[in-house]
């Protein structure tokens, strides 16, 4: 147990006995507790295996590489159809999380042995991708926002394209543009 990492567990309103027990299972599996991405984040041997988060209608086990396990019991979710390689087993309350503990735990078992077998996962390689008009013209008036944009990392970018792109109306379209503007001259993606 890490103690840097208490005050994730003691701030969180909604899900404070979900995510304390689930730590208690993850330590229980001799993880190495740390903190990423603002988040609790359990290791082996420094690779990263699970992390715990939170949404207003669950909390989530988050398996890195989820895609590589056999999940013998149907319970991981891909976040959207773009994720590769993570996967999430959500709680929405305790019991589930307590009667569900030796899954879990035979679920993150299974995780360290996909990173002590050196397994990999085989991500599709980015494509060109290919902005709307109403982006695209943003770009070409703006060097400031094209270099912005140009930082950002390749999932980022992809996260644009898809928001973009989801309104089939031009002027929706750009109203979207609009509104991310300004979040990508600070080099956030769209989540962040």
């Amino acid at each position: 147990m890490n103690t840097k990492i208490d005050f994730y567990f003691t701030k969180a309103k909604k899900w404070s006995e979900e995510i304390n027990q689930l730590r208690m299972i993850i330590l229980d599996c001799r993880l190495t507790e740390e903190l990423k991405w603002g988040v609790p984040c359990y290791t082996f041997q420094n690779c990263n295996i699970v992390l715990i988060h939170v949404f207003k209608e669950y909390c989530a086990l988050l398996f890195f590489k989820g895609s590589l396990l056999k999940d013998a019991h149907g319970i991981l979710i891909q976040q959207t159809k773009n994720v590769q390689a993570a996967r999430q087993i959500r709680y929405t309350n305790v019991e589930e999380i307590v009667e569900g503990a030796p899954i879990l735990k035979a679920y993150i078992y299974e995780a360290i042995e996909v990173e002590k077998s050196g397994l990999k996962v085989n991500f599709i390689k980015n494509i060109e991708l290919i902005f709307p008009e109403e982006f695209k013209n943003k770009l070409n008036k703006s060097i400031e926002l094209k270099t912005a944009f140009d930082a950002l990392t390749p999932g980022r970018k992809r996260a644009y394209n898809i928001y973009f792109w989801a309104p089939k109306q031009s002027k929706t379209r750009a109203l979207r543009v609009e509104k991310c503007m300004q979040q990508i001259l600070n080099g956030k993606g769209l989540n962040d």
